[in-house]
């Protein structure tokens, strides 16, 4: 099917890279387009194939999968393409370096395989996709390394509902769950993230999430955490 999300399983282990592909090509809407077994593959098949999705493991040889995850964003042919990284670790130098290089989410390779598919649905959107111990730390680093608490204040070219919808992906919800939270359609949440995206020059959501954090619009690990699905 056209519309199908078309995934590139990125891992250096024969085996996972073969349950990975069982679980997205079991999912009616998904399909597995390409492997890649070394960060350098990686790259050069996603410039062939084109995905919608990436999902990259971490500890590769020949570029592991921070440097593959870089450039494949630096790609400006491959700007529809998202990457999801899937780790054993959730090492906190792991997570920041893989948003620092541009990737849209973060999950550990023991989390269910209904969640995978639910994660790359949600990459593939533009929602960006955390493990529940990863979003806590995440949060607590941005926190902590802004000092003192801040008051709550959204960045100045936002509208107030721009601000409210912010606060909302900063906690992890998904464009239904904002949706329902502000009472809203879910195009207009969309038209909203979108405007977020704009204004803010964020690549995706996952930098809404950090902006989120870094405007004092995330007051604690624990309101992230609330958030169901996240």
């Amino acid at each position: 099917m056209s519309d199908r999300t078309r995934v590139l399983v990125v891992d250096d282990q024969p085996l996972i890279r073969h349950s990975l592909r069982l679980v997205i090509d079991g999912a009616p809407d998904l399909t597995v387009v390409g492997e890649a077994d070394t960060g350098a593959t990686a790259v050069a098949q996603a410039a062939r194939l084109r995905p919608d999705v990436v999902l990259m493991d971490i500890r590769m040889p020949d570029g592991d999968g921070i440097d593959a995850t870089r450039g494949i964003v630096a790609d400006p042919a491959l700007a529809g393409t998202r990457v999801l990284v899937l780790s054993m670790f959730e090492l906190d130098e792991h997570v920041h370096a893989a948003l620092r290089a541009g990737a849209s989410g973060f999950l550990l390779k023991d989390a269910e395989p209904e969640r995978l598919v639910d994660a790359v649905r949600r990459t593939r959107a533009g929602e960006s996709l955390f493990a529940p111990s990863i979003l806590q730390r995440l949060v607590a680093h941005y926190l902590d390394r802004s000092g003192p608490a801040r008051p709550a204040r959204g960045p100045d070219v936002l509208t107030e509902r721009e601000t409210e919808v912010l606060t909302q992906v900063g906690r992890g919800l998904s464009n239904d769950e904002i949706g329902t939270a502000l009472t809203i359609s879910r195009g207009t949440v969309k038209s909203h993230i979108g405007s977020l995206l704009a204004k803010l020059h964020a690549r995706d959501r996952a930098q809404l999430v950090i902006a989120a954090y870094e405007h004092g619009l995330v007051g604690s690990a624990g309101d992230a955490l609330s958030a169901p699905g996240s």
